[in-house]
């Protein structure tokens, strides 16, 4: 793993160039992939250290320990918008915990991983350990069904999400699939405003939008027009955004826009398609549409929406309502009212300042179980992998002396 992560660094300009071409990212957004990915291989080069277990004397002569063993054969299915960062959540950690790892890429983007595989090869990897597997729906099923395989991770669309976790478990995996987001962004009155508008323009408009982790919706507390005026003035001059990764997905988002302003929405910013390419687009929407499926469903694209509210506890309420439960952020000066907004946040992943809250290892990525976010209580990065990829064995040991032994001979 240590030489993977040496050829992976050597090769990392190389890499990035391949996330680019096969899925529209800025070479800036595709180098950030490789940079994230590498930081979950570093983790893995640690296990030794990390996953040595505990070890305790328990009484006079007792002592408990436990120890990690893998499971055996792990799936991992992964999505186009990462395709270097979010298979490196799970493939480090779960071979070098001691499985074997079947590595499904997306069918959009297979390239990157499969130069991984190489560079893993190159690094020593025994043959069968990593196995690049290419295909679409059925695969997935495949994979899912198959007795031998041990745990999978998926990581894709909320509808697809609850499918994959609902057949894995049926035939008695450990399974996490994480699905779509609409993640909450709450302005507070005394928030900084140009610190603020710059976030929230970096979350939305990154990868063109494209990643679970992009605010979705602004919940601007209170009358803030100097606000939402810097972020569509910012989202205007932004650059290196990035194409959609095709024109199904450029046109699903035009129509998402279309639908929110015959329901009542004002377009502040119009970015709409032209190919694949879309332009940051801002939506203001009424109260009176805190329940329209635009604004409730994941858009997945650079479309902000904005919805002006009364109060801290408006805002919180609305967060709460929302099906999704995977990230939340607060933009406020007072510690306590970011405390405050911390616990009361319905999502697994929050910032306090910044709206990207990707956690870096040991913790893990993941919203929380119960919401279109998440199905399973497992989490994927970091020790949510190591627990998804290993079982603990306690092992309580008494070791006495034979008899007539002296332990002074000793």
């Amino acid at each position: 793993m240590v030489a993977f992560r040496d050829l992976v660094q050597r090769n990392r300009v190389e890499l990035a160039s391949m996330v680019a071409s096969e899925s529209g990212k800025s070479l800036r957004d595709a180098d950030a992939d490789v940079a994230k990915g590498l930081e979950s291989i570093d983790w893995a080069c640690a296990l030794p250290h990390i996953a040595c277990g505990r070890h305790a004397t328990v009484s006079d002569g007792v002592t408990c320990h436990e120890v990690r063993e893998p499971l055996g054969i792990v799936a991992c299915v992964t999505p186009f918008n990462f395709p270097f960062m979010v298979p490196m959540w799970t493939a480090p950690v779960a071979i070098a915990a001691g499985n074997c790892v079947l590595m499904k890429p997306s069918e959009k983007t297979p390239a990157t991983m499969l130069r991984a595989a190489e560079l893993m090869d190159e690094a020593g990897l025994p043959p069968n350990v990593l196995q690049v597997i290419e295909g679409g729906k059925s695969l997935v099923g495949h994979l899912c069904d198959h007795p031998g395989i041990a745990a999978l991770s998926f990581v894709g669309s909320s509808q697809v999400a609850r499918t994959v976790h609902a057949r894995a478990v049926a035939t008695g995996k450990r399974a996490v699939a994480l699905g779509g987001a609409n993640n909450y962004l709450l302005a507070m009155p005394d928030c900084d405003i140009e610190a603020t508008a710059r976030d929230v323009v970096s979350s939305f408009t990154g990868c063109a939008g494209q990643r679970c982790m992009s605010a979705s919706v602004l919940l601007v507390v209170g009358e803030q027009a100097q606000l939402v005026a810097a972020i569509v003035d910012a989202s205007r001059k932004a650059e290196g955004i990035g194409t959609m990764i095709d024109v199904e997905a450029a046109t699903h988002i035009c129509g998402q826009v279309n639908d929110a302003e015959r329901g009542g929405a004002r377009l502040l910013l119009d970015g709409r398609a032209d190919g694949v390419r879309c332009r940051p687009t801002i939506l203001e929407f009424p109260r009176a549409m805190a329940v329209h499926d635009t604004f409730r469903g994941e858009v997945f694209g650079p479309v902000l929406k904005i919805m002006q509210v009364d109060s801290c506890r408006e805002a919180l309420a609305l967060e709460n309502l929302d099906d999704h439960g995977n990230g939340a952020c607060v933009y406020t000066r007072s510690g306590a009212l970011a405390e405050f907004c911390a616990r009361q946040f319905r999502a697994g992943m929050v910032g306090i300042n910044v709206g990207i809250p990707v956690p870096r290892d040991p913790f893990c990525f993941g919203g929380h179980d119960g919401t279109d976010s998440k199905f399973g209580t497992h989490d994927i990065n970091g020790q949510g992998a190591l627990d998804l990829v290993t079982r603990t064995k306690k092992i309580t040991s008494r070791w006495q002396s034979a008899s007539g032994d002296d332990p002074a001979q000793f």
